[in-house]
């Protein structure tokens, strides 16, 4: 009997390709030299790429399976409870089986197209790792006024579990909390006078000050905070003109 080739897969079913992003295309092509069953269908578990990165074993079945997860360690099967699964095929039936092996799983399936994939994992990111830049943000000022960084952590993360709480009770719109929300000005320009980063400061402000309009903030109260994080640029605007 000769040899297997390291790359030949079973003689059914599908194969999941579980690599980084930038490898899945010399992965499936070397997948395809080793000419597997023309009945496998292989589906990478990546939400940005698109399906071309499998091109190299079409007309084989192709697909993308991606849980709006993350798992920077070993987690369990119970870990997909509750998820969304980004889920994309070549063909209908692929596709099917890849919308019953999410439910499997406890999880719901929600197409995404190649079109679509970008932003589908964009937001993703701003969802968990800007999340972790601003948590960031915020123990650093608590470390400018000399807490420990475990202090910080400790202090912060019960308001921060609270945020995505009342996210999933209130939406959006009716979570905000905070000066912002309440049209508090002059907090905000306090805060100006301290945060390291005023231009990230502004820029997450004026996002909320857009959401605080949607929950129903007073026009004039959002005209002064709209002053406030604005005051100090305007300045130096005209400072620099002179």
């Amino acid at each position: 009997m000769p040899a297997r080739s390291a790359f030949e897969p079973p003689a059914s079913g599908i194969v999941f390709l579980a690599v980084p992003d930038r490898a899945i295309a010399e992965t499936a092509a070397r997948m395809a030299a080793a000419h597997p069953a023309a009945d496998l269908a292989f589906v990478h578990l990546s939400g940005a790429t698109t399906l071309a990165a499998l091109d190299a074993l079409a007309p084989r079945p192709r697909g993308s399976f991606h849980p709006m997860q993350s798992f920077p360690f070993p987690r369990p099967p119970a870990a997909f409870r509750g998820v969304t699964v980004a889920v994309d095929a070549t063909t209908p039936a692929l596709r099917r089986r890849l919308n019953a092996l999410a439910r499997r799983l406890g999880a719901t399936p929600k197409p995404v197209s190649d079109a679509d994939r970008a932003a589908y994992h964009a937001a993703g990111v701003y969802a968990s790792s800007f999340l972790n830049v601003l948590f960031g943000e915020a123990v650093g000022l608590l470390e400018g006024i000399g807490w420990s960084q475990k202090d910080a952590v400790r202090a912060l993360l019960p308001i921060t579990e609270s945020a995505v709480a009342n996210i999933r009770r209130k939406g959006v719109a009716g979570a905000l909390t905070g000066p912002l929300r309440r049209g508090d000005a002059e907090t905000v320009a306090r805060h100006l006078e301290v945060v390291a980063d005023r231009d990230l400061y502004r820029m997450l402000a004026s996002i909320a000050l857009e959401i605080a309009r949607e929950a129903g903030l007073e026009p004039a109260a959002a005209e002064r905070v709209k002053r406030a994080l604005t005051r100090d640029v305007a300045a130096t605007r005209r400072r620099s003109r002179r």
